[in-house]
């Protein structure tokens, strides 16, 4: 779960709290109450429109890596560093929809517009997942295209929705106020847990088009998204609409400019110095902004080392997802999709707020323990880095079952001795298979075949029944190989085929048949999957499958129909079946398991994301709570916009690393954790000589220190400027 689902509540509380602007408003009105209560029958539909458009937002993303990798057939580093360039995007783009808002078209039609364009952009979304609508050229446009309205549209009406409905209440029901928002960020957490759980299972349970169903997973959020809208719409009538007041954000930015161009151009020895650099923007703003400024910007410091713990947690939708596909993940009575794990974000944030409030942090209060926001906020951070050092030592066992990484001038080769009687077999100049190799014997692993080029012309030797016969096979490097010893017409021969050099993505199952008769089949392994196998011991092309137990196929011959057995076909493996013959009216077969299957169990996964949710509540809602009680109530969505950039600043980080420097993955996590970790302490002593202030001390010690240095405004360079 991102970061609105868990703070959302934090922000629209201190967005709502903000003073109501001044002045006549003659399109606000009282709204109809619900049942006779304090609340405005207009926050029904908001609520409703809130939960459609989070379980939009957050069932599209849940898919959104493996679609990557899947349908377009991306790499990993080029998936992941997509989708966090999307994620960032999500939250640079409130910025846009913050000054729309409140500096040209008020909240009511901001989120109007804005969920226009979002609406066209998931629709985009999804006929681009559409497999028959032209080439992978088209589809990746379509989807660029909507994923860029839909960045737009979810963020620019981040900010406007739960300031919108904190405008429906009046200023003297507060407590409703506060427990609609209680109410907001429940449809939240529900639309992500919800939306996070079943967009997977859309996805890989439902088929279309013969693989997995992206058009609906992608399809499902979109409707979610037009009802949104018209939900939203439909409350037209009672909502309370508050006309643009002015952009406090632009302002900020404003003031700063110009207090750093005035102080360039006055760095004349003869003029005298100011108290802070940002009172020399008190030729054009006024005395009041100036200090309120100061304020935020002490806060603002304390963000820049912010973005490092969003970089980790950011990472639960690609990396860990990613590692998520090469894990066993049958839990007995279900088998997850990889993509669905995500679920536990927001399942364990909703559970962990009351445990941390009512009772983790009264106990440590009852202890004595000074344990400040500061101290919160780093706790945090450890918690997230000790989760991808989990991470990591997952990914190294996951390693375990992976064929050996490649190198020039080498290659993997195995036997596969289908003949009567063992085979010992020599390979010219090699050191190789020093032992016969027993008829029907699954190999334990492949040997590592070095060539003096990037390919040669090997001469194998056979040796059976006091026989010895040569074959001359051509070995490329960085492939891997089977040779396949076989007797045919009384006599022993051989093939040399290729091997997949990689498990299978996405913990599909792949598998190829040799066919031992000596006449040509037809099999149905599925009521979906049709294989062709000549005769004589030929090869098929390897097949992906759904991780299953496969009984009930059939193998055609001229001679009938007979049933075929398959078993189970597990989580990331390879196989290889021999059709050794036909006898008691059903095949015969051999199987060998040339890539071992996912053998780390998905469950393990589970204390990563114990450690990195309670990581989040402790760095998140402490973060916002601590820099919004250090600032005036006028600058809180200047604050809300620089905490949503360090989001999409580390969502930056973390392409930039996927891009730039490519790595094993166990090794990157190891990245991440030590940064976070060195980041951790920077914070800390950040924190250490950081001074906690009341804004309104603070305001008074300001306007003290103002009419103090008046007398030095003197000598100044005449500046042309309009007040």
């Amino acid at each position: 779960m991102k970061l609105p689902s868990c703070l959302e509540k934090q922000l629209c509380c201190y967005i709502a709290g903000d003073d109501p602007p001044k002045g006549d408003f003659p399109l606000r009105k009282k709204s109809p109450k619900l049942c006779g209560s304090n609340y405005p029958l207009s926050i029904a539909f908001i609520v409703v429109n809130e939960f459609c458009e989070r379980f939009s937002y957050y069932g599209m993303r849940a898919v959104l890596t493996l679609y990557f990798l899947s349908f377009f057939h991306w790499d990993e580093n080029l998936s992941t560093a997509v989708y966090h360039a999307f994620s960032a995007l999500c939250y640079f783009t409130p910025v846009i929809g913050a000054i729309m808002a409140d500096s040209w078209l008020g909240k009511y039609k901001t989120i109007i517009y804005l969920s226009i364009v979002y609406v066209v952009g998931h629709l985009i979304k999804s006929v681009g997942a559409i497999p028959s609508l032209g080439n992978q050229a088209v589809h990746v446009v379509l989807s660029m295209v909507g994923l860029f309205l839909i960045a737009l549209g979810t963020g620019g009406i981040k900010p406007c929705v739960s300031a919108f409905g904190g405008d429906q209440f009046e200023e003297e029901h507060t407590s409703e106020r506060s427990k609609f928002f209680s109410i907001f960020y429940l449809s939240i957490n529900a639309g992500s847990l919800i939306s996070t759980f079943v967009t997977p299972v859309l996805r890989g349970d439902v088929k279309c088009f013969g693989e997995d169903c992206y058009a609906l997973a992608f399809g499902v959020p979109a409707a979610l998204m037009v009802l949104a809208l018209v939900v939203f719409i439909a409350g037209s009538g009672l909502y309370r609409k508050t006309p643009p007041q002015g952009n406090v954000l632009l302002e900020v930015c404003k003031c700063i400019g110009f207090a750093i161009k005035n102080r360039l151009k006055n760095r004349s020895r003869e003029i005298p110095k100011r108290d802070h650099w940002l009172d020399w923007a008190s030729e054009k703003y006024s005395k009041q902004l100036i200090g309120e400024v100061k304020m935020v910007t002490r806060v603002l410091f304390l963000f820049i080392p912010l973005p490092m713990f969003w970089a980790l947690f950011d990472q639960q939708g690609s990396r860990w997802t990613l590692q998520a596909t090469k894990m066993n993940a049958d839990f007995g009575i279900y088998v997850l999709q990889p993509d669905q794990m995500q679920f536990l974000n927001p399942l364990l944030i909703l559970v962990f707020i009351p445990i941390f409030d009512l009772g983790l942090y009264p106990l440590i209060d009852m202890c004595k323990f000074n344990f400040t926001p500061i101290r919160k906020m780093a706790t945090g951070m450890i918690l997230a880095g000790l989760a991808f050092g989990l991470a990591a030592i997952i990914e190294i066992k996951i390693n375990e079952t992976d064929m050996p990484r490649l190198v020039p001038e080498e290659s993997l080769i195995r036997v596969l001795n289908l003949a009567k009687n063992p085979v010992q077999v020599t390979i010219q100049e090699k050191d190789l298979f020093q032992q016969p190799v027993e008829t029907f014997q699954n190999p334990a692993e492949y040997s590592k075949l070095i060539l003096n080029g990037e390919q040669q012309s090997l001469r194998f030797t056979l040796q059976h029944q006091g026989l010895t016969l040569a074959f001359n096979y051509t070995v490329k490097e960085k492939s891997v190989y089977s040779l396949i010893v076989f007797e045919a017409e009384g006599s022993l021969s051989s093939r040399l085929i290729t091997d997949l050099e990689a498990k299978p993505e996405n913990g599909l199952a792949a598998v190829r048949f040799i066919n031992g008769l000596s006449q040509d089949v037809n099999l149905t392994i599925d009521s979906r999957k049709f294989i062709a196998v000549q005769k004589n011991y030929s090869p098929s092309e390897y097949s992906l499958l759904e991780r299953d137990i496969y009984n009930n196929g059939k193998c055609i011959t001229e001679t009938g129909e007979f049933p075929l057995e398959l078993g189970l076909l597990d989580f990331g493996a390879s196989y290889t079946i021999v059709i050794t013959n036909i006898s008691g009216g059903a095949v015969k077969t051999w199987k060998s398991e040339d890539i071992k299957a996912n053998n780390v169990h998905m469950a393990w996964q589970l204390p990563q994301y114990l450690l990195i949710s309670a990581g989040e509540v402790m760095f998140s809602i402490t973060g916002l709570a601590f820099s919004y009680s250090q600032s005036p109530a006028s600058m809180k969505s200047v604050l809300q916009a620089g905490w949503l950039l360090t989001v999409a600043v580390g969502n930056t980080f973390v392409l930039i690393v996927a891009e730039a420097a490519p790595m094993a993955q166990w090794a990157e996590f190891v990245l991440f954790t030590v940064l976070l970790f060195a980041v951790c302490i920077i914070f800390s002593i950040m924190g250490y000589f950081y001074v906690s202030v009341d804004p309104e001390d603070l305001e008074e010690k300001e306007e003290k220190r103002e009419t103090s240095s008046r007398g030095n405004m003197i000598g100044l360079v005449t500046q042309k400027t309009k007040l």
